[in-house]
Order: C-alpha cells, then structure tokens, then sequence
C-alpha cells in the first residue's frame, strides 16, 4: 500500500473511529462500495461541527471560519485553512483531542474529496452545503448567549416555532437521509424497482428523527449552553419560558409537551424504519446499518420516558451493552422477515 492510500485509509478509518464511536459501528457495516464517501461526508461535517461549537472562539471568528471551510468543500476558493485557534481550548478529553487531530487533517479530507467521482463529489458538496447552513443559523440565533446562560437567565434564546425545529433538523440531519438515499441507489441499486419519491421522503423523516432524538436528550446540557430547541410558541402554550427549564422542579409541568415531541420523534423513526424495509431485501448491510440507528433510538426514546430530562446530573444514554444486544438481536432477526419487521414494536432490553 502506497504511503499516500495507507494515510487516506487511516483518514477514513481511525479517525473516524475516534470521533464517531457510536456512528462508526455503521460505517463498518456499510458495503464497500458506498463507505468512504459517507465516512469522509461525515469527518467534514463533524470538522464543520467543531469549528462552530469551540465556544472559546468568538461567534465572529467562527463564522467567518465555518464559511471559509464551506467554500472550500463546494469547490469556490482555493485558500489554505488555519484552525490553530481551534485546536488549542486546553482540553485534555479524549473526544476534543480526536476533533483537535481532525482539524489539522482538514485539507487531507479536503484532498480525498477530489479523489471521487464527479457526480459523487456533488452529492457530497450538496449536504455539506445544507449542514454548514444549518449550523451558521445555529450561531447567529444561539452564539450570543453561550457564556450568560444559568439559572438567573431570564431570556434564554429559542427557537420560536415547529417550523423552525423542523428547518433545523432538515438542515443538519434530515438532508443527510437524501444524500443517503441518492448515494446508495447510484451505487447499489440503481435499477431497482422503488418508489423514489416515497423513499426520499421517509429519508429526510429518517434523519429528523435521529436529531430529536439528541434534542430530547440533551435539552439540560443544551440549556446551559445558551440554547433551547424547544420552541418558545408551544412553550408559552404551556405557561413555560426557556429559563423555566433550568429548574428540574418544572418537569411535571413540561411533561405533555415534552411527551408530543416524543410521540413526534418516535414517528419519525417508524419513518426511518418504513424506509429501512423498503430497500431491496438483498442489501443486508445497508439494512443494518440503518436499522441499528432506528432501534438505539428507539430505545433512547424509551429511557427518556422514564428518566429526569431537566435534570443536568442525569447523563440519559443506551448503553454499550444494551446497544451490542440491539446489533446481536437484528443480526438473528434478519433472516426471519416477521422477527425482523417486528423489532421496531419490541422494547429493546
């Protein structure tokens, strides 16, 4: 292996490990095919991600920064990158070292992205294109109050309606579902007889999903982080404002609203499993890798049922057990259809 492929590799494999833990257990199961281009959409997006969340640069910087990245990733300036300022918040987290390592190989991700196909490099360019986006908003609306949020805040920033929760979510996640989507039916089943619009569309409420799913989960930790992603019109509906949010106290009182949103959520999700058995049945790996997200969040869904989702203490996560049971129980169900269809509906213990 030449000393240039051996390092895209590494690119593609153990960094991608180290700053996707959970989601690599996909991109592993992912046929060959279709791997290194989600893999390398995935380390820009989360290369787009650190830029925008290292809270020790000013919002400015950061913006100036997420853009300076996105035309370099649509292909518009040519420029060379410096995210030192970046890298260095002191932080000696496993997780913020990987982010730190993945800045510093921004351009070699760069390079790989003019290693594939033209119609491919557009695919990629297009959702990155559509998350960058996202995240810009994300800073003009929230970056303003990352420092001054806490328990005497008493105009905590959030977002103002549903549909500006559904914009969010399309724009960081529910693109994702069509890039996917576009993705594997290029490469793995072009000719297959689906319905395209349908499939797209289960897509997009695939990705939703999955990041409501982080919303519902990390409502505490976004609070005091200066953002709430739920929406003050439904808030005040229910004679709540953000700041209300960081008392644990109020839970009993944002219970219906917060179980609509999971109601929502799991809607979603039976969307992204709709979608999971519409793909050809022959796409084993490409089921799986859909499927395990769909449970884990499932499962998710139902810990946050149960659990405290004010309070700050309380880290409400599935398990690496309970996830190796998940990926081990779809494994024996696959080649019994009712066993499979029927995981979605089993409370995964």
């Amino acid at each position: 292996m030449a000393p240039a492929e051996k390092d895209s590799r590494q690119l593609l494999t153990s960094l991608l490990r180290d700053v996707a833990r959970s989601f690599y257990l996909t991109m592993r199961v992912l046929p060959g095919a279709i791997r290194p281009q989600i893999s390398l959409a995935y380390l820009l997006a989360r290369t787009t991600d650190t830029i925008a969340d290292t809270e020790i640069v000013p919002v400015a910087e950061r913006l100036q920064a997420l853009d300076h990245l996105r035309a370099r990733i649509l292909g518009q300036t040519t420029p060379p990158l410096d995210f030192v300022k970046f890298q260095s918040d002191g932080s000696l987290s496993p997780t913020r070292a990987a982010e730190a390592v993945l800045l510093s190989r921004a351009e070699d991700a760069l390079a790989l992205l003019t290693a594939f196909t033209p119609e491919d490099q557009q695919l990629i360019r297009e959702v990155l294109a559509t998350i960058t986006s996202g995240q810009a908003l994300d800073l003009q609306r929230f970056g303003g109050a990352e420092h001054s949020a806490g328990a005497g805040t008493p105009n905590l920033p959030a977002l103002q309606t549903d549909a500006e929760l559904e914009d969010y979510t399309y724009r960081v996640a529910g693109c994702v579902g069509e890039f996917w989507t576009r993705l594997c039916r290029a490469h793995l089943f072009p000719r297959a007889r689906l319905d395209a619009a349908s499939l797209l569309a289960d897509g997009v409420r695939f990705g939703k999903g999955l990041q409501l799913v982080n919303v519902l989960r990390d409502l505490p930790a976004d609070l005091r982080r200066g953002r709430c992603y739920l929406p003050l019109a439904k808030l005040s509906a229910a004679g709540l404002a953000p700041a209300d949010l960081l008392d644990p106290a109020n839970e009993p009182r944002l219970r219906p609203l917060y179980r609509d949103y999971l109601a929502l959520t799991e809607a979603h999700l039976a969307a992204g499993w709709a979608y999971t058995n519409r793909l050809p049945a022959g796409q084993v790996r490409v089921r799986l890798a859909c499927a395990w997200p769909v449970l884990i969040g499932l499962r998710t869904l139902d810990k946050l049922r149960a659990g405290r989702v004010l309070d700050p203490t309380q880290r409400i996560k599935v398990s690496r057990a309970e996830i190796r049971q998940i990926l081990v129980r779809s494994l024996l169900a696959y080649p019994w259809p009712r066993a499979w269809r029927n995981l979605f509906g089993q409370t995964v213990n």
